[in-house]
């Protein structure tokens, strides 16, 4: 096979390329820019592009499949060309169900927790050496590659984003997959570029549900009301389970799941909510709750999420992915928790599109009241790549509805500021989907004031 990939940097494109290129296909790629992590793997299985750009003439007749990716714009001259010679175009998620045809496809969605709900299901069958592909979207430990696809396998665990497809395939990526087993974590609004009202929004989750292979499994979460009441209304042939936060106990930091005190290395309601999705979906991977426990108990989490930068006996450092209102709340909940006895400094960089809408603004309302000090950044840089309208001080008090939240659009402010806080007895967590304007998270803990 024969496949050439239309932005190939991209964090699911790359992965899928060398996936494919693992398998045997003959891959080859094109894109604008390529940035780290791509490039080195890429790079690594001789698939970096030797030039950088777009060039119609490296689409041929010969190519069984074009793969494209978000990146690229609908006038791209190298999908302009294959239009018109006629090739197959597939955008990434269409090709994951292509080559997941004949398994048994599960597919988590859900507006939070799908990464880990992800990596905990892959955590439990690489414990017992499964023979499993999949699709995550973020790097995990003891995995190479976010991407694995391969003839034998007889099951494929999917991440199913809600965005869309490619520039020209407007459907949303998880409606292509055609789950045999699907999980939906709840249901909060994003991505209001593409669906600017929260029903606009909703009606992709009913959708989804309805993508779902006849006599498949739902397995959603109960806690959120929205959700239950789609699911209540799908009249969808399948079976639905709901879930909930199963029964735990927090004792000196630590979370132990009841009534066998299994220790757990994460913590939080939303990840004991993520906790009970994979197990039921890995029950209906015929794993039991006593194989599911013995497994879950040595996972550590996904990148990024409540990730432990630095930890003592006085300051714990966390960064995490939180950047949308419920998963921002969700995280602060987590550590205030988990950590009663100590306060907690939380700070957000927005920097998504939908959070820098001033009308998208105000549902973040209430979400850092649990922090005892709340800091939103925002690099000033992010206003003027989105040509948008940069917020001031009291636009953002006003929209979270905190007048002690500190606002900083200047990483150096910033930084000067975090380090005239004294840690002592104090957790510091550090929130984005963005980098901070390339801030060193671990040097920055290194020099926190205890």
């Amino acid at each position: 096979m024969r496949i050439h990939f239309i932005a190939i940097g991209g964090s699911a494109m790359h992965n899928l390329a060398i996936a494919l290129h693992k398998k045997g296909y003959q891959i080859t790629g094109s894109d604008d820019v390529i940035f780290e992590p791509a490039k080195s793997r890429l790079d690594k299985y001789g698939l970096l592009p030797t030039e950088m750009g777009w060039d119609e003439n490296r689409i041929t007749k010969d190519l069984d499949a074009i793969i494209l990716g978000m990146h690229a714009r609908i006038d791209n001259p190298e999908l302009l060309k294959a239009q018109e010679l006629g090739v197959k175009i597939y955008s990434y998620p269409e090709y994951i169900y292509e080559q997941s045809r004949d398994k048994i496809r599960v597919v988590i969605g859900g507006s939070h927790g799908k990464t880990t709900i992800t990596s905990m299901i892959l955590h439990v069958l690489n414990f017992y050496n499964r023979d499993f592909d999949y699709l995550v979207g973020a790097q995990l430990a003891g995995f190479e590659t976010m991407v694995k696809v391969t003839h034998e396998a007889p099951v494929m665990i999917i991440e199913g984003d809600e965005y869309l497809s490619s520039p020209i395939d407007r459907r949303p990526k998880f409606h292509l997959y055609k789950a045999n087993v699907a999980v939906i974590s709840g249901i909060a609004w994003d991505h209001i570029n593409v669906f600017p009202t929260y029903a606009d929004y909703t009606a992709q989750f009913d959708k989804f549900i309805d993508t779902i292979e006849k006599e498949g499994t739902l397995i959603y979460c109960e806690a959120d009301a929205d959700l239950t009441e789609i699911v209540s209304h799908s009249s969808a042939h399948i079976t639905k389970i709901g879930y909930g936060i199963p029964a735990h106990e927090v004792e000196k930091g630590i979370t132990y799941l009841l009534p066998k005190r299994t220790e757990l290395k994460v913590f939080g309601d939303h990840n004991l909510m993520n906790l009970n999705a994979a197990k039921l979906v890995c029950k209906e991977l015929e794993i039991s709750e006593e194989q599911f426990n013995a497994a879950i108990s040595s996972f550590t989490g996904a990148a990024k999420r409540l990730e432990v930068i630095s930890a003592d006996d006085s300051t714990n450092v966390y960064k995490d992915f939180a950047h949308s209102p419920s998963k921002l709340k969700a995280t602060i909940d987590a550590v205030k928790t988990q950590f009663t006895d100590r306060k907690l400094v939380a700070c957000i960089e927005l920097h998504t599109f939908s959070s820098l809408n001033k009308d998208f603004l105000k549902e973040y309302a209430g979400a850092m009241d649990k922090a005892d000090d709340a800091i939103v950044f925002i690099d000033i840089k992010s206003f003027e790549q989105k040509r948008m309208e940069p917020f001031s001080e009291d636009d953002v008090q006003q929209a979270f509805s905190n007048p002690n939240l500190k606002f900083f659009n200047d990483a150096a402010k910033l930084k000067a500021y975090l380090l005239s806080l004294n840690y002592q007895n104090t957790n510091l967590l550090m929130m984005s989907s963005g980098n901070y304007a390339g801030f060193d998270l671990p040097e920055l803990a290194s020099e926190l004031p205890r």
